[in-house]
């Protein structure tokens, strides 16, 4: 337990949200730890209450949630803040411009209602998931009231458009930086300023095996089962994963895939299964809660995700982390997760034939499935451990309650 840090907030675009439960975690370890952790979302949870699990319901009702406050909240706010500093506030509506005239406006609306939400807490240290969005109000609520600011960058999707997301100028107004990985540090490094550079730190997701139903699998002559999960859009490479099954019915590779997630590309992935006649090879499940994910890695005997860009995706860790191995392709940071050959293997990006020939391996050898299990699971209990990464993330915060 530590005291040594100051009540900080944390702001996400959207919280809870059952892609990223990977942020509620975090928030729960670092209140083990004696932080005391305040939460922000600027917009509604992804579901509905009755849809979350307990923990999730917890924290959607403990987040201040900033558009839920609508036009009197944003009215308040602002005057709140014409009455306390007026030239504060004047400096940060000027600045919000640098978006666009109409989003910064939008963001400085909301940089003051969050600024005033902090000011009630008595919050001091404002630190924000992703470079986006709320990346940019999170600019604006420093500009307002002073505090401290840190971001966690993840990529690929802040990497998309620099320009547009004013990356490098955000990397320059932030107080620390951290990376999920060290291909986000370097690109990072590619777009800001060498003198911003001492603020980066690689602090890595992480994930508590603990959880999982991690044992070794036993070499059977079963049909191996296969899973991946993850929000169906192009970027996870779900319609290349099914034309990659019908190539292994075709050369009598025995499997079944069973794909958990939902999102925008499910209409292709369904066209897809159908124009293949995939149907009793390939099931789709929907999204699924935390226990419903677990309960699938249990049961899997190799996980797949041929992703055509990623951070590191969380979704990994969890598998190794329950003796499962994985095939995924090297983008990113996941060939730091991910040693081809060893922990794991990787395909080329993009590639179904390099795709299917990675699943043969797994699918008609055992004995590759358990050696490589066994190593990922020693992977990600040493460098990806949920406790001792929220530790190290922990002491980037400490640092600012002594300033």
């Amino acid at each position: 337990m530590t005291n040594n840090c100051v009540p900080l907030a944390y702001l996400v675009s959207r919280y809870p949200a059952i892609s990223h439960t990977f942020i509620l975690r975090e928030i729960a370890h670092l209140r083990t730890l004696g932080y005391q952790i305040h939460t922000a979302s600027i917009n509604a949870p992804d579901r509905s209450l009755e849809l979350m699990d307990a923990t999730e319901r917890g924290e959607a009702e403990r987040t201040y949630g900033v558009k839920q406050h609508g036009v009197a909240g944003a009215l308040a706010a602002l005057g709140f803040w014409a009455l306390r500093a007026p030239s504060a506030l004047l400096k940060t509506l000027a600045a919000s411009r640098r978006f666009g005239l109409r989003k910064g406006l939008a963001y400085a609306v909301e940089a003051a209602m969050v600024a005033r939400w902090m000011q009630r807490l008595g919050l001091a240290h404002l630190h924000v998931h992703f470079g986006n969005a709320g990346a940019s109000v999170g600019v604006l609520v420093k500009q307002l009231n002073r505090c401290h600011l840190s971001y966690t960058i993840h990529g690929p999707d802040e990497f998309d458009d620099v320009p547009g997301q004013q990356l490098a100028f955000k990397m320059h107004a932030a107080d620390a930086i951290v990376c999920i990985s060290q291909f986000a540090r370097s690109q990072l490094m590619r777009i800001s300023s060498p003198t911003d550079w001492p603020k980066f730190t690689v602090c890595r997701l992480g994930v508590d095996a603990s959880v999982f139903q991690a044992r070794p699998r036993v070499a059977t002559t079963a049909i191996p089962q296969l899973v991946s999960v993850g929000r169906l859009t192009p970027a996870k490479g779900q319609v290349l994963l099914i034309q990659a099954c019908a190539q292994l019915r075709d050369r009598g590779v025995p499997f079944h895939l069973t794909i958990v997630g939902d999102g925008p590309d499910r209409g292709r992935v369904e066209a897809e299964i159908a124009k293949l006649q995939l149907h009793s090879q390939v099931s789709l499940t929907g999204s699924l809660t935390q226990e419903g994910v677990r309960a699938e890695l249990a049961r899997s005997d190799a996980f797949v995700l041929p992703s055509l860009a990623e951070g590191i995706p969380v979704v990994l860790m969890e598998a190794m982390a329950s003796y499962v191995p994985c095939i995924s392709t090297p983008v990113n940071g996941i060939p730091e997760l991910i040693e081809h050959g060893h922990t794991g293997l990787l395909a080329t990006p993009g590639d179904v034939d390099s795709l299917v020939t990675q699943l043969t391996l797994l699918c008609t050898r055992a004995d590759l499935r358990q050696s490589m299990a066994l190593a990922a699971y020693a992977k990600v209990t040493s460098t990806f451990d949920l406790f001792s990464n929220v530790r190290a993330l922990g002491g980037v915060f400490t640092q600012f309650s002594k300033a």
